[in-house]
């Protein structure tokens, strides 16, 4: 299946590598920027580890993968498969760069399969995931507009595709 460009989103964010680095890799509550899923992880955040997003409640699992890199405070890389549909992998890469006394922070996704929900998911996702991750770290919180987003989400949970649910994509 033929692959687009990489899609690369970039963002600069007031704040420390720490509070990014952390935000990105946090397992401990949802990530606000990665729209309100939580990471789970099969062991500890390294190559080789299994990961998916799932909602608060833990019933639902939107993307799973397989970390690939690991550099703190620098890079994080790992595949991504959306659950929802039967398309193929790609990689997502995250990149922080201290600049101008705050992160340089860049999102890539490669091998995007032209013509899928994926590849047009990723391409338009990857603009609000960077915007959602400034916006928390630098005023504590997401946009309304986004929390609007999220609640909604929350309620309409229940009627998720069957094939999301979290005990048919074990880590």
């Amino acid at each position: 299946m033929p692959e687009t460009p990489p899609a690369v989103f970039r963002v600069w964010i007031d704040a420390t590598p720490e509070a990014v680095w952390h935000e990105i890799t946090r397992t401990d509550e949802p990530i606000a920027a990665f729209f309100n899923n939580r990471m789970h992880l099969s062991g500890a955040l390294q190559p080789g580890s299994r990961l998916a997003m799932r909602t608060g409640s833990g019933k639902w699992t939107g993307v799973v993968g397989e970390i690939l890199e690991v550099v703190p405070l620098v890079k994080f890389a790992h595949t991504f498969k959306f659950t929802a549909y039967d398309d193929p992998e790609c990689t997502v890469i995250y990149e922080l760069e201290p600049k101008d006394g705050g992160v340089q922070f860049t999102l890539t996704a490669l091998n995007l399969p032209v013509g899928t929900k994926t590849g047009k998911n990723m391409s338009s996702g990857g603009k609000l995931i960077v915007n959602t991750l400034k916006t928390s770290l630098e005023t504590g919180r997401p946009s309304f507009g986004i929390r609007v987003l999220y609640g909604l989400f929350k309620l309409l949970e229940p009627i998720s595709p069957k094939r999301c649910k979290s005990e048919l994509w074990p880590l």
